[in-house]
């Protein structure tokens, strides 16, 4: 039975609930997929890292970094940096969930590009490597006989990225358009239900939504970096946040929810892109739609997304109020789609 040795770099929320998932699901993947592992790596941001080449007590070093203290503890080799930790891990795979860079997608590209070139497979739910170098890190996995996968990265590991690569082979993305930023969405009905912008702001940061700092979210960045990994993915055209006309929900009022009800309408922050030969528009901005549309019904953190394709026409995807644990499980399918 193969064994594989992995490290998580960056071990927030989402690296967390990806250990525990690990745990519950190690006996599944021994008897259904024939794959045994040791997490021989975890490096954080503010908790230190630590190195065991004969395994990791993982779940402690969550229950570590959740109560505040560092996980030196728990290390037989010492970690100066980031690059130091993926040269001394001896991991065969390597989970990057380090925080965005929108503007330019470091350093976890470096951090991809360096696994890869040691020999491991790079999973990531990390957009910025995506939009900001898929070509290059694609290929260069390949020349290296490695997978780069990173199907965490939209709406929480719902299966977009490997729809279009395994199951919808020849078929051309032509145009796409959604709800792809659910801390808005739940901003906006908040709204509708009589806060002001402000408090459902807090509420979204009170529910682990929203950062500290919104402005990823509702100015339109995260929007915007989904918008162009969609396109620089499933359209195969490069594409960054900055090409994407943008416009956050800053600007909504009271007075626009209302007349919007009034109309029997609703504010939404619609992500759209359209190709036409080989020029792309994209777009994310607040929109009033109507009680037809599709996206008349999409509540709370639920996100939704349809593909105009050249075979299928309209193909629609909807994610409900989506947690920690999902975006772990499309890092855990990566993981078994990379090594099987």
């Amino acid at each position: 039975m193969p064994q594989y040795n992995l490290a998580l770099l960056g071990f927030g929320n989402v690296g967390r609930a990806l250990a525990r998932l690990l745990m519950r699901k190690e006996a599944e993947l021994k008897s259904r997929y024939d794959i045994s592992f040791h997490v021989t790596g975890i490096a954080t941001g503010q908790h230190g890292a630590a190195i065991d080449p004969d395994g990791l007590d993982y779940i402690r070093a969550a229950e570590l970094v959740e109560a505040g203290e560092p996980l030196a503890s728990l290390s037989k080799i010492p970690v100066l940096d980031n690059l130091d930790f993926l040269g001394a891990c001896g991991a065969d795979v390597l989970f990057e969930n380090t925080p965005v860079n929108h503007s330019t997608g470091q350093p976890a590209i470096d951090h991809i590009h360096k696994a890869l070139d040691l020999g491991m497979h790079a999973i990531t739910a990390n957009k910025g490597p995506v939009v900001h170098a898929y070509r290059e890190l694609t290929e260069f996995a390949r020349s290296k006989h490695k997978k780069f996968y990173f199907e965490s990265t939209m709406m929480d590991g719902t299966p977009i990225f490997s729809l279009f690569r395994f199951a919808l082979p020849a078929a051309q993305l032509l145009g796409l358009c959604g709800i792809l930023n659910s801390t808005t969405n739940l901003i906006l009905g908040r709204m509708e239900n009589g806060e002001s912008f402000d408090d459902a702001v807090k509420y979204a940061q009170s529910v682990g939504l929203a950062e500290t700092d919104p402005a990823a979210d509702v100015d339109g960045w995260d929007a915007a970096i989904k918008v162009a990994a969609l396109v620089s993915v499933l359209m195969e055209i490069p594409f960054t946040p900055q090409q994407v006309d943008r416009t956050g929900i800053r600007g909504i009022t009271p007075e626009m929810i209302a007349d919007a009800q009034a109309k029997g309408k609703r504010w939404k922050l619609i992500c759209s892109a359209e190709r036409t030969g080989a020029v792309v528009t994209g777009r994310v901005a607040p929109e009033m739609v109507l009680s037809d549309s599709m996206f008349y019904q999409v509540d709370g953190a639920t996100s939704i997304v349809s593909f105009k394709t050249d075979v299928l026409g309209n193909l629609s995807i909807t994610e409900k109020d989506p947690t920690p644990d999902c975006t772990a499980y499309g890092l855990l399918a990566d993981f078994i789609n990379a090594v099987r």
